[in-house]
């Protein structure tokens, strides 16, 4: 299991460092496979993630002695958390980008940007070694699904950034999704942990996948995102 999450580690920073050589990618309208891993990510969310931290009611009940009810509040909560503090994120930054009247954010706002995407990062490298479901079926569908979500992120972010991207961003991505898996391989958390950071995961990744995807300029395509989204929920179904 450590060998195959480290793979897995490896080849999501891989996405980072070599985002710039898909070519294929980079067009407009927006190419469909951009579209699909989107579609791909969110289905991962609302079929996988939040049933799995929903099942596990009882036991977050235990850990917060409350009831099952808030229990699942407060879980839910960080996924809500998770979706705000990234719209809250993009916001600020396209709301400083008209104040200065530049295409591009300035040193502090790009900082604050890739951080925020670095501590994501750490998280998810960080629950390769640690999920809900710790088999290696579990994994391999984790990963995968990472992979591609991804592949949309670093996509808007070069888009973002451009050559600051090319020039540091990728390589602090990519040196904090290692780091993740690093820490995943010498700190265990508790349970309720895990479901925090897997929650407040859900509510990032669902934002981050519809501010690429909705925006007018993006020219996105509808089918190939939801073709995605139905082709891995019968895949998941199988599984």
């Amino acid at each position: 299991m450590i060998v195959a999450s480290f793979l897995f580690a490896s080849l999501f920073a891989l996405v980072h460092v070599g985002i710039g050589w898909i070519k294929v990618l980079d067009r407009t309208p927006r190419s469909r496979w951009l579209s699909g891993a989107g579609g791909v990510a969110v289905a991962y969310v609302f079929l996988h993630i939040l049933p799995e931290l929903a099942s596990h009611r009882a036991t977050f009940a235990h850990e917060l002695e409350t009831d099952e009810a808030a229990a699942e509040a407060i879980v839910y909560s960080l996924a809500l958390t998770g979706l705000v503090t990234f719209y809250g994120l993009e916001r600020a930054i396209k709301t400083h980008r008209k104040r200065v009247e530049r295409a591009h954010p300035t040193a502090w706002a790009f900082w604050l940007h890739i951080g925020s995407f670095a501590l994501y990062n750490v998280i998810i490298g960080y629950l390769l070694l640690h999920r809900e479901d710790a088999g290696f079926r579990s994994l391999v569908i984790y990963g995968a699904v990472m992979a591609l979500h991804f592949v949309t992120n670093d996509f808007g972010l070069r888009q973002d950034h451009q050559a600051r991207y090319d020039r540091v961003a990728r390589w602090v991505l990519a040196g904090a999704v290692l780091g993740g898996w690093v820490l995943g391989s010498l700190a265990d958390l508790s349970e309720i942990w895990i479901a925090f950071l897997f929650a407040f995961l859900a509510g990032g990744v669902v934002l981050n996948v519809l501010k690429e995807e909705l925006p007018e300029e993006r020219e996105s395509r509808f089918w190939p995102f939801v073709g995605a989204a139905v082709a891995y929920a019968a895949i998941l179904s199988v599984l």
